[in-house]
C-alpha cells in the first residue's frame, strides 16, 4: 500500500549570488520516512530544509503540503525576544494539556524553562526550539543538526524519542552514530543532484563509492570518444580534404558535454605536523582538584599522558570537561595537587566556542593577520610548517575558493568556520593537540579525512567531544566526568567504556530471559507510581518497542553474517556487520536490563 506524501518539492530551482544550488529538484517526503540529509560543508543541505520548511521561497517551482498536515522545522537560531523565559517560548502554541511535553523534553534535553530568554546561552536557545517541535508532534520534522550542544546523555534522550516517534523525520548531523540508528533513507545533496536512496544512512559510503564509480567509468569513456573522434577529424583532413560536418558537430556536442560535467569537490589537504618530539611523558598529573565556590567540578585526580596517547575526556555539559582540560594544559591552576609537563611540549588548540577567530575579519586576515603565521615582509603569504605559501592557495587546501578569500569569516557555515580553524591550527607544529569538540558541523568525508591524519600523528590527543563514533575511531583512553566531581579512567574509547562501567554489568538476579520467553508485556500505558519518576515512566513504555527494534536487527544482521562464504567475498562487510552484531546485542541486554530495574521499582 503506498504511503501519503507528506511534503512534495516539483522543479524547484534556486540560485544564490549568481550561482545554482538547485535546478529542476524533484522529492517527496513519505509518512513514516526517517531521512538522513548528507552533503559536503556548503552543498546547500540547510537551504533545502528551509525551502521544505517554507522558510527560503525557491526561484521556481512548488512545495506543496497536503491540507492539515504540520511540518515542523527546528531553528538554528530561534528569535525568542517575544517571551520571557525559555519554557514560555517552548510552550507557546500549545493547549494547557499539552504542557507536560515541554517539562519533559527540558528534563531529557537538559535545560532550564524558567531560565529568562535574555541570559540563556546560544546552546540553551537551540535546546528550547527542539524542545519545542518535539512538544508540537507535528506530522513532518525537520531536524538541522539537533545534536550540537547536546552532550551523549541528551544525544541518547533525543535518540530514543525519534526512535520510538510516529511522525517522519528529515535528519542533518554529523553524528555518525546517531545518523546510522535513527535513519531508514538517505537523500544525498551532491553538486546540485538530490539523490535518495532507501536504505539508512550505515550504506551511505557504500553508494557514494559507487555513485562515484560509475561516474569515473561513464567520464573515462566519453575522454576516450573524444579522443578517438578527434583523431578522426585530424585525420580525414589530410585523407579526403573534406570534413564530415556532422561528425564535426558531434565532435563538439562531446566536448561541450564534459566541459560542461561538473567536477565533484575533493577532499581537504589536511597535514599535521607533530613538530620535535616531546619527552616520553608528556603531562603528569597528582591529586588535582578544582571548586568554583560550593559547586566541585574535580575531586583530586590522577592522570599520566604519555607521548602517543589519545585521551577522550566525556561526561555530562557542564560537568568540567574543558575545566580539567585547561588545568592539564596549564591555562589555569588547579586548587590542590601538581601538573607537570614534559619536555619540547608545543600545544595546538581547537577551541569548541571559534573564540581565536575574529567574525569581522576576512577568511585572508585570519590567516596573514596572525602573528604566528605571518611571513616578513609579505602581506600575500602566510607560514605552512616552515615553508611560506601564499593565502589564497593555503586556503584552496581546505576547500576554500578565491572569491571567499576577502569574505568575512562571520558569513562562513560551521563547518566552513572549523575548517578554517583547523587550517590555523596545522600551520603550526605541535606536539600535544588539544580537540575540543572538533566535529560539529563537519561533514562524513572531512570527519574520515581528520580521523585518519590523527591516526597518523606522532603527537598526543587530548579530545573533548559527544561524537561517539569520533570516539571510538580515536581514542586510546576515556576519561569520564560522572558529575559531583568524579573522574574515572577507562582504556578504549567510547564503546569500551560503556561496556566497563559498573552499571554496564549484569545484575546477578536479573538474568536475561531466554529467547522463547515471553518475558515482557505488549507496549501499553503505565499507571503512574509513586516510585517512578515521569521521565522513569515514559522509558518504562518506550523500551518494549526499543528492544523490538533491536532483535529485529539482530535477526537480520545474524542472517547476513550466516553466509557461507561472506567473509572471503566482502570481508569489510563482514566486519562492519559483526561490529553492528556485537553493539546491537550489547544495547539489547542494557535495554533488558533497564527494563526489568524500572518494572521492579514500579511493582514496588
Amino acid at each position: 500500500m503506498a504511503r501519503a506524501p507528506l511534503l512534495q518539492l516539483t522543479d524547484i530551482s534556486l540560485t544564490f549570488g549568481g550561482n545554482p544550488v538547485f535546478d529542476g529538484l524533484d522529492l517527496t517526503v513519505q509518512q513514516g520516512d526517517r531521512l538522513a540529509l548528507v552533503g559536503r560543508n556548503g552543498s546547500g543541505k540547510s537551504t533545502l530544509m528551509k525551502v521544505m520548511a517554507g522558510l527560503v521561497e525557491p526561484d521556481a517551482g512548488q512545495v506543496i503540503t497536503p491540507a492539515g498536515t504540520r511540518v515542523g522545522y527546528m531553528e538554528q537560531d530561534p528569535d525568542l525576544s517575544a517571551h520571557a523565559t525559555l519554557g514560555d517560548f517552548a510552550r507557546a502554541g500549545l493547549g494547557e494539556a499539552e504542557g507536560y511535553r515541554v517539562e519533559m523534553a527540558a528534563e531529557g534535553l537538559k535545560f532550564d524553562p524558567d531560565r529568562p530568554t535574555a541570559t540563556a546561552s546560544g546552546g540553551e536557545r537551540r535546546r528550547a526550539a527542539l524542545a519545542r517541535l518535539l512538544a508540537e508532534a507535528p506530522e513532518l520534522m525537520l531536524l538541522d543538526e539537533p545534536t550540537n550542544h547536546l552532550d551523549i546523555e541528551a544525544i541518547g534522550w533525543l535518540e530514543e524519542q525519534l526512535a520510538t516517534t510516529r511522525a517522519a523525520f528529515v535528519l542533518i548531523s554529523h553524528d555518525r552514530a546517531f545518523l546510522r540508528a535513527l535513519t531508514r533513507a538517505t537523500l544525498w545533496i551532491d553538486r546540485g543532484e538530490v539523490r535518495r536512496q532507501d536504505r539508512g544512512f550505515e550504506h551511505f559510503e557504500d553508494w557514494r563509492e559507487t555513485v562515484w564509480a560509475a561516474e569515473d567509468e561513464a567520464r573515462h569513456k566519453l575522454d576516450r570518444k573524444i579522443k578517438a573522434e578527434a583523431r578522426w577529424a585530424v585525420e580525414g583532413i589530410s585523407a579526403r580534404r573534406k570534413r564530415n560536418q556532422g561528425r564535426v558537430r558531434a565532435l563538439a556536442a562531446l566536448r561541450e558535454e564534459r566541459a560542461g560535467q561538473i567536477r565533484r569537490q575533493g577532499t581537504a589537504a589536511m597535514e599535521l605536523d607533530a613538530g620535535p618530539q616531546s619527552g616520553k611523558r608528556v603531562i603528569d598529573a597528582k591529586g588535582i582538584s578544582k571548586s568554583f565556590g560550593d559547586l566541585t567540578i574535580l575531586r583530586p585526580f590522577d592522570l599520566r599522558v604519555l607521548r602517543g596517547d589519545r585521551v577522550a575526556f566525556v561526561g555530562p555539559n557542564g560537568v568540567g570537561k574543558t575545566t580539567l582540560i585547561k588545568m592539564l594544559t596549564g591555562e589555569i591552576a588547579p586548587d590542590t595537587g601538581t601538573v607537570r609537563h614534559g619536555t619540547n611540549l608545543e600545544i595546538a588548540v581547537f577551541d569548541q566556542a571559534r573564540s581565536a577567530i575574529d567574525e569581522t575579519a576576512t577568511l585572508w586576515d585570519a590567516l596573514a593577520g596572525d602573528p604566528s603565521m605571518r611571513v616578513s615582509g609579505r602581506s600575500d603569504q602566510v607560514m605552512v610548517r616552515g615553508n611560506p605559501r601564499h593565502v589564497v592557495a593555503y586556503l584552496k587546501d581546505f576547500l576554500f575558493d578565491e572569491a571567499q578569500a576577502r569574505a568575512p569569516v562571520g558569513s562562513l557555515s560551521g563547518g566552513e568556520k572549523a575548517r578554517l580553524l583547523l587550517a590555523r591550527i596545522m600551520a603550526k607544529p605541535s606536539n600535544l593537540l588539544v580537540l575540543d569538540e572538533p566535529t560539529n558541523d563537519l561533514d562524513v568525508e572531512t570527519l574520515d579525512l581528520l580521523q585518519d591524519i590523527l591516526g597518523d600523528y606522532d603527537g598526543t590527543v587530548l579530545l573533548v567531544s559527544h561524537d561517539r563514533d569520533f570516539i571510538d575511531r580515536v581514542a586510546t583512553t576515556t576519561v569520564a566526568m560522572e558529575g559531583d566531581g568524579r573522574a574515572v579512567i577507562y582504556p578504549g574509547g567510547w564503546s569500551d567504556y560503556r561496556a566497563q562501567r559498573p552499571e554496564a554489568a549484569p545484575a546477578p538476579e536479573a538474568a536475561k530471559p531466554a529467547p522463547a520467553a515471553p518475558a515482557r508485556p505488549a507496549p501499553k500505558p503505565v499507571a503512574e507510581r509513586a516510585g517512578l519518576s515521569f521521565t522513569e515512566r515514559k522509558r518504562l513504555e518506550a523500551l518494549p518497542a526499543i528492544i523490538e527494534r533491536l532483535e529485529a536487527e539482530i535477526g537480520k544482521l545474524t542472517e547476513f553474517l550466516a553466509q557461507p562464504d561472506l567473509f572471503q567475498t566482502a570481508p569489510a562487510r563482514f566486519a562492519k556487520a559483526s561490529e553492528g552484531l556485537a553493539e546491537r546485542q550489547q544495547a539489547l541486554a542494557a535495554a533488558e536490563e533497564e527494563w526489568l530495574a524500572l518494572a521492579e521499582k514500579d511493582q514496588a
